[in-house]
């Protein structure tokens, strides 16, 4: 690490910041305004995770003088039309949304090499995608309303006090939010387009849950006729075969986040509901790694050439 650019944090370490860094060479760095022409003299490639709707502005400058961005913000992730209503800005420089690869590397490996710009999927939707599109591909569901169900903890809304966030609030609850307008449902739709092909409607529900991490996402597609668990499980297993991050279970075994915790793996589950015609299949993320920092690294990987697996775990803190 060259550069680390902060807000709140500047004129302390990173180490200061971040307290389980601080024993590292990268805890010594002194964090510093983020002006994007010191970020591009200093940096080869540069990771943005800023709140959405500044990287947009920031990021060509920092592309004009020949450093990729890896943005983990949703700044680059949908057509310009779409960040009005989704997420309450005009974009400020639509060009770049085309230049833009969609960093979910299982289903668009081969978009990253040499990529100037790279969108890493937003936690919810990686978990998502993953799910639905092998079956969409292989005709085993039908294309149509996606319904997703979310669980996430309280890590994936960052490290602000908010009172909604905070123990009182959160000990013992589930609840629901952001819907019917978070900002991964537009995400998930184009991801699996991009992926299948097919034209879908998500119907998205998150959920905060009381935990510190993970991710959970349910998917509700309406199953081909005839499909069984066994076939739905093979076709996932068929469309990650030899990918280091994707783990699919066998049929009757059930996903669990806690498996990832601290993992840039994702675990995924099928099952085929015959009663209501329902193929139902499960994905559980760590939301800080495969559903940001870990995936944004294995973009990172493969935008350089890199070894795509370098620095990424794939066992988990457990219990």
């Amino acid at each position: 690490m060259t550069f680390a650019g902060a807000k709140g944090s500047v004129g302390t370490t990173v180490g200061a910041s971040h307290p389980h860094l601080a024993g590292l060479p990268a805890g010594r760095l002194m964090m510093t305004e983020m002006d994007p022409d010191a970020v591009a003299a200093a940096a080869d490639l540069v990771f943005s995770a800023l709140p959405n709707g500044t990287s947009a502005g920031l990021a060509p400058t920092i592309l004009d003088a020949g450093a990729p961005v890896i943005d983990l913000a949703g700044d680059f992730r949908l057509s310009a039309e779409s960040y009005p209503a989704w997420y309450g800005f005009e974009h400020p420089t639509p060009a770049w949304l085309d230049e833009a690869v969609y960093g979910l590397p299982e289903l668009f490996r081969e978009r990253a090499p040499g990529a100037k710009l790279v969108a890493n999927p937003g936690c919810f939707a990686t978990a998502a995608i993953l799910s639905c599109a092998p079956i969409l591909a292989a005709g085993l569901a039908e294309p149509g309303p996606v319904r997703v169900d979310g669980k996430t903890g309280v890590s994936g809304a960052g490290r602000a006090a908010l009172e909604s966030t905070s123990f009182g609030a959160t000990e013992d609850s589930i609840r629901p939010y952001r819907f019917p307008a978070h900002q991964h449902t537009p995400e998930i739709e184009r991801g699996i387009e991009l992926a299948t092909g097919h034209v879908v409607k998500a119907l998205f529900v998150p959920h905060l849950v009381p935990a510190v991490r993970g991710v959970v996402t349910t998917s509700y597609l309406a199953a081909a006729p005839g499909v069984s668990t066994e076939r739905l499980t093979d076709c996932l297993a068929a469309a990650y075969e030899g990918e280091p991050f994707v783990r699919v279970l066998a049929p009757g075994a059930m996903v669990d986040a806690k498996r990832a915790r601290g993992t840039n793996v994702i675990e995924l589950q099928a099952v085929a509901d015959g009663r209501t015609g329902t193929a139902v299949v499960v994905g559980a993320l760590d939301n800080l790694v495969k559903g940001a920092a870990g995936q944004a690294i294995q973009n990172a990987n493969l935008v350089l050439g890199i070894a795509e697996a370098t620095a990424l775990p794939t066992t988990a803190v457990y219990p």
